[in-house]
Formats: C-alpha cells, structure tokens, sequence
C-alpha cells in the first residue's frame, strides 16, 4: 500500500459523488467547490460558478499542509470580490509555514473556494489504517489543537474483514445531540473509506447545518496502487508533492514513464552534488540501499532515491538509467574526487535481470566519455532469472569503456556493495 496525500479539494469533491450514491440519496455533501491554480482566470470564474456570487466564501491554501489558521493563511466569511483580490496577493508568493512537525518554505499556487457556514460546536472525525484493523476516531472537542485534547478522542476499531455496513457505530459515540444522524453519516464515510480505498481521511473540525453535517476541513491520503481499480471511482485525481517539494524536469519524465507502464519506476532527486548514486531493482531494496548509506554516516552525500521494479523493458531501463546518468555527470566533484554508482537489488522473482541490464549497459555505454570525465566507479550486485548472463555482460562492459567496475552476485550480501563503495568515499 502507498500512502498519497491528494487536495482537499479533491477529498470533498469525491465525497459528494460517493456520499448520496452509497447513503441512497439520504445524505447529501455540498459539492460547491471551487479549485484556482496560477491557470485560472479569476475574473471569468464565477461565470462558470455563479454561486461564487451569491455567498460568502472561505479561501485557503489547497497544498497538503495544515495549520493554515494559525499560518494566517485562512480567509473566511468574505464575497467574491475580497476572495479574488487576496487570491491574487497570495499567488505564487514564497512563504515559510509553522506546522506540528516544524517549518517549511515553498510556493503558494492552490487554493480551494468553497462557501462559509457559520457554526457554533466543532467536532473531529477521522478514519486511519493499521495492519489488522481500521481504526475510527471522534470527539466533541474538535478544532486547531485537537492534539492537546487527545484524551477526548473516542475509537472505535473495525477489523479489516468486517463488513463496513454493519459496524455499530452509534453505542461508541459520546450523548449529543444528532447523534443518530452523526453515526449513519460516520457508517457512510467509513463504506466510503474502504471501497474507495482511503488511507487516511480526517475532518477537523466537522459541525452540523441544522440536520446536515458538514466537513469543514478536510486531511485525505489514499492508496495510489488502487488507481486502475478505482479509476472511474476516482477520475482525476491528481497526487501533489508535500507543500515545499516540487518536481525537477528529470522527476517529472520518469513519472511519466511510470503512468505508461505496468512496471514501477521511481525518481526523487535528494542531493545533486552528492556523489554517492543508486540505481536499485525493487522498491523494498531501494529503502534498503538508502539506508544503509545513511546508516554507514553518507546520508549527506547520497544524490538520489528511487526504484525501477516489475520487470520493466528494456527500452524503459534504458531512458530511466540515461535519466540518472545525465543528472550523475552533469558537473564532476570540485575537489576531483570520484563519484559512485550502486546497482543493486536483490534475488528477483520474475525479472529478467540480463534483459534490464540490456539497456543499463546501453545507457552506460553512451556515457562512457561522461563517466569518465567524472571518475564514476560502480559496483554491481544481483541475483534472478538469467542474473549469470547479465553479471557476465556487466563485466565486460566495465572492460570495454574501461571503467571501474565490480561485480558481485546472490553470494554476497544485498547492501555488501554499499560499504564496499563508502570505503573507497571516505578516503
């Protein structure tokens, strides 16, 4: 299961589609959402959204950060008019925010327009996901620091093969008003959770419009390797870099490789300078790569973290090595000292490891002068279908653009290699 943070804007807009469908029109969500990007023409907006005219509106950030009241970077209870102007202050405007977990800058460029409802009780609800059970949570004291009030939070567990319609809900939930109508809304929401694959969904704060709850805030993640499942379910969905992060030219094409392939393949750039790179078969490997340099004390010179995985071809192994390699050799280390590259992986199951080397050799091979240049040594380590014949051509290679190179297989521990290369870096 991956975890993916996606927009509130996203959250609610699949909530009000799922809610009436699985509640049999009981429930209702309001789906006057409005999502503005530096894209969006301000001024033509509510011609597409009249409503936006005729309410007062909250405007907030719509970038997978919190805290965005105490940020000051919460607008409520205002028309169209002041929305738009303060939309167009905030756009792109480069800011550092406070959270929980501590500061972070990046770009202001989302922002979610939605109508104002006055209310006075807040509640906190939210679903989460542990190994053998869904876990519910609610309390009456719900708001900015609910952390500071945990002890109110009530939960209730649901194993994971129990069935979402019938979790008793109502015995669980503290004697307030609405209650019976809260705990049908919670049954739904939970339904909703599961068939559509939810890894995290909190509401804080939630609140009633007389008999109709509403989520006034809302936090989602959801489990990015259901996207062919739910694809009608979800539609566009799209799963943004945490507030801070952005994609480099080169994350943002091997992404794109990802989304045509039934293969994985995965690119974050940590480090540019740093001269310590990998290029790792198996997502659990490049966890354990990454790891292990940071456990040896090289976490300050590890480049870069990703995976290629589920027997990718060889064309894709190829334009996914030549990405790494290009941004490997763009600028050799100031002091002259030589740069790493660990590919590795461990026992493969069903891919072809002679086939993936197929096109990491092509790609090495016209880098040569590149790698050169760089004084890149690399240490090879893997083991699978048809690992002897790719481990052999590896050798060659490093024979023929005459390259550092060694080559180990399944007989030598998977991150054996990791420390073989530290110890040429710390010298």
């Amino acid at each position: 299961m991956a975890q993916k943070g996606i927009r509130e804007y996203d959250a609610k807009r699949l909530l009000a589609k799922a809610i009436p469908e699985i509640s049999g029109n009981k429930l209702r969500f309001n789906d006057e959402l409005v999502l503005v990007s530096p894209e969006t023409d301000l001024a033509a907006l509510p011609n597409e959204h009249p409503w936006l005219k005729d309410q007062r509106l909250v405007v907030k950030p719509d970038q997978l950060f919190g805290k965005r009241g105490k940020n000051n970077l919460l607008l409520i209870n205002v028309d169209y008019d002041q929305a738009q102007a303060w939309i167009t202050k905030q756009m792109n405007r480069q800011i550092t925010i406070k959270q929980t977990t501590g500061e972070t800058s990046g770009t202001l460029t989302h922002f979610l327009v939605e109508p104002f409802v006055p209310h006075d009780k807040e509640y906190y609800l939210a679903f989460t996901s542990e190994r053998e059970a869904d876990v519910i949570h609610f309390s009456t004291k719900g708001g900015v620091d609910i952390e500071e009030v945990w002890d109110s939070v009530v939960t209730i567990r649901v194993p994971v093969l129990a069935d979402p319609a019938k979790v008793d809900i109502a015995s669980h939930l503290p004697d307030i008003a609405n209650q019976g109508a809260l705990s049908e809304f919670i049954k739904v929401l939970y339904q909703i959770y599961c068939d559509f694959h939810f890894t995290y969904l909190e509401f804080n704060p939630i609140t009633f419009l007389g008999e109709t709850i509403v989520p006034l805030d809302t936090v989602a993640k959801l489990d990015d390797t259901a996207a062919f499942q739910c694809a009608k379910k979800w539609g566009e969905v799209e799963f943004p870099k945490p507030f801070g992060g952005s994609n480099t030219k080169e994350e943002a094409y091997i992404a794109s490789l990802d989304e045509k392939t039934g293969a994985s393949l995965k690119l974050t750039m940590l480090n540019p300078n740093g001269r310590v790179w990998t290029l790792v078969a198996g997502g659990g490997a490049s966890v354990i790569y990454a790891d292990t340099v940071v456990d040896l004390g090289f976490g300050n010179e590890l480049a870069n973290y990703g995976e290629y995985s589920g027997n990718p071809t060889t064309e894709l192994t190829y334009e996914y090595t030549k990405t790494v390699l290009d941004l490997m050799t763009r600028t050799p280390d100031p002091h002259g000292r030589p740069k790493y590259l660990l590919i590795g992986g461990g026992i493969a199951n069903f891919t072809d490891v002679a086939k993936t080397f197929t096109g990491i050799i092509r790609a090495l091979e016209q880098y040569k002068s590149k790698l050169q240049e760089n004084r890149v040594q690399i240490y090879v380590r893997r083991g699978g279908p048809n690992y002897k014949e790719g481990l052999e051509n590896m050798r060659k290679l490093g024979e023929r653009i005459e390259i550092p190179l060694e080559v180990y297989g399944p007989e030598t521990h998977m991150t054996r290699i990791v420390s073989l290369a530290l110890e040429e870096v710390s010298r």
